[in-house]
This record gives C-alpha cells, sequence and structure tokens, in this order.
C-alpha cells in the first residue's frame, strides 16, 4: 500500500485504481481491525486526491467554457439584424 507522501505524485487514474483496491479489500473482508483502519484512512487520502484531479478538470472546462461562450457571443451579435 502506498504512503500519503505518494499522494502528491499521483494521477488521476492511478488514485482511481488504487481506491478501487482499496474499496474490494476492504469489501472482502477478512482483514484485521488495525489493517481496515488502515485501509479506510487510505480509502479517503485517495478519494480526496480524485475530488482535486475532478475539481481541477471542472475548473478548466468551465474556463474554456466560458471563452468560448465570450467568443461566441460577440460572433452571434455581430450577425443579428434587427428588424
Amino acid at each position: 500500500m502506498s504512503t500519503k507522501t505518494d499522494e502528491a505524485g499521483l494521477g488521476y487514474e492511478q488514485a482511481r485504481d488504487e481506491l478501487i483496491e482499496v474499496v474490494r479489500r476492504l469489501e472482502a473482508g477478512g482483514t484485521s481491525l488495525e489493517e481496515s483502519l488502515a485501509l479506510w484512512e487510505r480509502g479517503e487520502e485517495l478519494a480526496k486526491v480524485c475530488r482535486r484531479w475532478l475539481d481541477g478538470a471542472r475548473a478548466r472546462l468551465d474556463a474554456a467554457l466560458s471563452e468560448d461562450e465570450a467568443e461566441g457571443g460577440e460572433d452571434d451579435s455581430a450577425g443579428q439584424t434587427t428588424e
């Protein structure tokens, strides 16, 4: 299992895949209480990493859409005629 210091360099897909494995291990059971708690804590850390990646992606999409709307709004108004 990875450590907290590793999470800074994790990409979204890496964090997601490790999170899936953590969940699988927890759902399978058969682990000690201490190991289950460690897995849970790691899962929480990985979920935060995934959330940061997704929040960043959302911000980039919102920025790109805002730029497109600003550029599109100028083009649309120039081609419209009043009746």
